[in-house]
């Protein structure tokens, strides 16, 4: 097998601290990830890994070897990046984890345009919002919203934001009128959506003369799935608080209706988060790149939001 080859698995069983973990990483049978493991210890005359039935440690050989691999792959792919002479291109496989309402409202919708521009590169995506091992799961990244832990193993890359607006159906409205302020929210159905990460119940913020408020989202019906909580709303079964990117579709067709459109919120960081590591990727890199060009064009392109109520 290629040197390179063998260095760049090498690199991927000691970031996500399994053979299995880097063969799904990689798209390849464990059986050739575990030779290529041995065939660059037969070469180098050390021993790179330590493996028992229950754990996989490196050694201090491998962890030396592992800091050059890191140099020399980063330099190669830096090399290939700036003399090359077309778009940035990558082969193989990239696994992304990201929530299926955000899959469904800005992915899926131009998959073709990365296809067309990457026609090499194969898009796994997994959809949920449930908190993500990277290297222990193969995932290459995560799309997520919201301020990312602090990590000295992950890096998190922003790409855009988003905020939440307050929506009603017609239904709702005819019926029970709209809040003309937060207080007046205590008295309205309110839709809880809990968290999938959390369990909890998730408060509706607002930004009132510079400050945040935060208002708990109480009332008699709770769900735990996006598409599901839209649809409470379209059904006219309370008010909802969903991200603007999903609200926009209902908005332009009268579906809803913006309710306390007169108060902020705060902004919502989305990121892009990747396994830290001196050599990024290319397939990371042009997944990151494209998703804040996604994101940018769709904020450029957003009209003003018309769909107060009536």
């Amino acid at each position: 097998m290629d040197r390179i080859r063998m260095m760049q698995i090498f690199s991927r069983v000691v970031e996500a601290r399994s053979f299995a973990g880097a063969a799904r990483a990689l798209a390849l049978p464990r059986s050739t990830v575990s030779r290529a493991v041995q065939e660059l210890e037969a070469s180098l005359g050390v021993s790179l890994l330590q493996r028992t039935t229950r754990m996989l440690r490196v050694t201090p050989n491998g962890n030396v070897y592992y800091d050059h691999c890191q140099l020399v792959l980063g330099e190669i792919d830096s090399v290939e990046f700036a003399f090359a002479s077309t778009p940035l291109q990558a082969r193989g496989m990239l696994r992304v984890d990201m929530t299926a309402s955000f899959a469904r409202a800005i992915v899926l919708p131009a998959m073709q345009d990365f296809q067309d521009r990457h026609p090499d590169l194969a898009l796994v995506l997994t959809l949920g919002d449930r908190p993500i091992d990277l290297l222990a799961e193969g995932v290459d990244c995560v799309v997520r919203a919201g301020v990312p832990a602090s990590s000295a193993l992950l890096v998190a890359r922003p790409v855009g934001s988003f905020e939440w607006v307050t929506c009603a159906s017609p239904a709702y409205l005819e019926r029970f009128g709209a809040p003309m302020s937060l207080d007046a929210l205590a008295h309205h159905r309110l839709i809880e959506f809990h968290s999938g990460r959390t369990g909890r119940a998730i408060d509706w913020r607002f930004i009132v003369n510079g400050e945040e408020r935060a208002i708990p989202a109480r009332g008699n019906l709770a769900v735990n799935d996006t598409d599901a909580y839209i649809s409470c709303g379209l059904d006219g079964l309370g008010l909802i608080r969903i991200a603007r990117y999903l609200a926009d579709p209902h908005l332009a067709s009268g579906r809803l209706f913006l309710v306390l459109p007169q108060l902020g919120s705060p902004s919502v960081p989305l990121s892009v988060i990747y396994a830290q590591s001196r050599k990024l990727p290319t397939a990371v890199r042009i997944f990151v790149d494209w998703i804040g060009e996604r994101l940018h064009a769709l904020e450029a392109v957003r009209p003003a939001p018309l769909a107060t109520v009536p």
